[in-house]
């Protein structure tokens, strides 16, 4: 006869049972403390966040400008004679380097 009535209740209701619950027997005083406490928790967490989105947006920036400046010194750190022994002729305007 007890398993029918079982078979009834789900999670919903048992939850529903436990707010009621809390509601009546003293739950009413820490109600305020515990959404203040929410909230605060909500707020450093969205802190929190945002300070990793611009640390992660500072990093992309940092690694970017390495790789621009990389590519744009490779004709600045070309030496004279870094190929076997040969020089190495300076480019010229708008036609590479000399043949």
């Amino acid at each position: 006869m007890l398993h029918p009535i079982l078979a009834l209740i789900d999670a919903p209701i048992v939850i529903g049972i436990l707010i009621v619950g809390a509601l009546l027997f003293g739950g009413i005083e820490r109600l305020p403390k515990l959404a203040r406490s929410a909230g605060q928790a909500k707020k450093e967490f969205m802190m929190g966040q945002i300070e990793a989105d611009e640390a992660t947006a500072r990093a992309r920036e940092e690694a970017r400008a390495r790789v621009e400046a990389q590519r744009a010194d490779v004709m600045q750190n070309v030496e004279a004679g870094s190929v076997a022994g040969e020089a190495v002729p300076p480019p010229t305007p708008g036609k590479g380097t000399q043949a």
